[in-house]
């Protein structure tokens, strides 16, 4: 499942479980309908701590929202992952999307501090990758 809310920075997205096709229908939806209401340009946190592994056609779903967030005015946004397999999914989904230079990926499992550092690079540019 998932939920989108808004934040200072512009949006926090949780997905969590296991997605199907039919489930991000709604997501995409509202999305568009949130996008189009957001202040622009926009920062975004996507956890996905509690999420399992995508579906090839899940996987489409999710670089056609990741596109849809770009165009909207996407400025950076940090995912937060536990689960390697699913960190280097998200990473050739966010290369086929064409938003990866705009993200960061942080591993809450190794990372105690990994909401301050997802809030400092999608706030204020201060990347993760360099700490």
């Amino acid at each position: 499942m998932y939920k989108i809310e808004q934040t200072t920075i512009g949006f926090k997205l949780t997905f969590w479980g296991t997605l199907t096709k039919e489930q991000l229908e709604p997501w995409f939806k509202e999305s568009e309908q949130a996008l189009m209401m957001c202040k622009k340009p926009f920062g975004v946190i996507v956890d996905m701590r509690n999420l399992h592994l995508l579906s090839p056609s899940v996987q489409d779903e999710i670089v056609r929202g990741q596109q849809l967030y770009r165009d909207g005015g996407l400025q950076r946004s940090a995912v937060i992952l536990s689960d390697p397999v699913l960190t280097i999914q998200f990473m050739r989904l966010a290369k086929k999307s064409g938003i990866y230079r705009y993200e960061r990926f942080i591993d809450a499992s190794n990372d105690k501090q990994w909401a301050r550092h997802a809030d400092e690079w999608v706030r204020s540019g201060i990347d993760p990758d360099q700490k």
